[in-house]
């Protein structure tokens, strides 16, 4: 049975109890690292205390590859600089390889990169360095200068990347890449994130990533608002219709897909081990029938306020996205099919 998946790790004994249950399917986990010094991509609370507690429960999961996400977008030049605080850093990653849990880091940062690359040399050169989703691989140009940027570190290099999102909806590109690097790097798999559901070509993506990295760096929780207020959450507020425009993959399509690449990405490391399962089953069997939003990351939310029915989505609902121009108000295409297959839940109704 092939293993296509690329699920969020949470350090909970019942949730590796459910990914051991299906590791069959799980090619590889990514997890957070504990302590006060945030180093992913997320603002979020730590659900274990130390790293030996965290080891232990991955230590248990029945899954080879585990990647620690040192994705944020940036840490600052006192982290950087500091070999106190870097230190903190590379006693974590050791301790994780020393116990075996662990098969490489995931980053944005490149600085952070060079920095742990000089400061444990030798440390470096157990772990691969796969460029995070945020390093927007979307062309063959990019993926070799990043490999060829790693190349000059004491990392390993990745035995995965993770292609951009956009990709998702440009299915001819797509493929293209998918058969270069078949041909030039065939020992590299390819990923796509599946189910994040952020708007396509996100306007604000560079910016929230520095405003989560700049929470993450002074302790505070300000993005989450300023994204509410300013950002796409209250733009699909606005025009929720927007959500089909996003290049999420339905669990229907992975098949079509896993033609190109090897590994569909599932996000969500946010959301609960419920919801989590939920997804993770949705996309072994290949197939929803409820609420879109309840499989996606970052529209999420949304899914207390609308309901929009995956199965009434055409079987060619992919292809037909991937000629989308985004010029909504001429096509209205996603207008008028999100009109037809989505209504507002009557708690949320009666809320407003």
């Amino acid at each position: 049975m092939t293993r296509f998946l690329d699920a969020p790790f949470l350090p909970e004994a019942d949730y590796v109890e459910f990914l051991n249950s299906c590791a069959c399917h799980i090619d590889s986990v990514h997890f957070s690292l504990p302590g006060e010094r945030r180093m992913d991509s997320r603002a979020h609370s730590q659900a274990v205390e130390s790293v030996d507690a965290l080891a232990e429960l991955l230590g248990q999961l029945a899954v080879e590859k585990k990647y620690a996400l040192l994705n944020s977008r940036f840490y600052g030049p006192a982290f950087l600089t500091d070999r106190e605080q870097m230190g903190g850093l590379v006693a974590a990653l050791t301790k994780c390889v020393e116990r075996q849990v662990i098969s490489g880091i995931i980053y944005c940062d490149h600085y952070l990169l060079q920095a742990l690359s000089d400061a444990a040399p030798d440390l470096a050169a157990e772990l691969e360095a796969v460029p995070g989703l945020n390093t927007m691989l979307d062309s063959q140009g990019k993926i070799d200068a990043h490999l060829a940027y790693i190349s000059e570190t004491s990392f390993r290099a990745p035995t995965r990347i993770v292609l951009d999102r956009s990709l998702n909806r440009s299915l001819g590109k797509l493929a293209e890449t998918g058969r270069w690097c078949r041909e030039g790097l065939p020992d590299l798999k390819l990923e796509l994130v599946g189910n994040e559901g952020c708007l396509p070509y996100c306007p604000y993506r560079a910016s929230h990533d520095a405003y989560i990295a700049l929470d993450n760096l002074e302790g505070k929780s300000c993005s989450s608002a300023i994204n509410n207020a300013l950002g796409c959450r209250q733009l699909l507020k606005k025009q929720p219709y927007r959500i089909l425009q996003s290049p999420f993959i339905r669990p229907e399509d992975v098949d079509s897909y896993l033609y190109d690449v090897d590994i569909i990405k599932i996000s969500g490391r946010n959301l609960d081990s419920a919801a989590l399962r939920q997804i993770i089953n949705a996309y072994i069997s290949r197939s929803w029938k409820g609420n879109l939003l309840d499989l996606l990351d970052s529209s999420h939310w949304l899914a207390s306020e609308l309901h929009v029915d995956n199965s009434s989505l055409s079987f060619d609902f992919a292809n037909m996205l991937s000629v989308c121009n985004n010029r909504c108000e001429t096509c209205r295409f996603c207008m008028e099919l999100f009109n037809s297959i989505s209504h507002p839940l009557r708690h949320a109704a009666a809320k407003n």
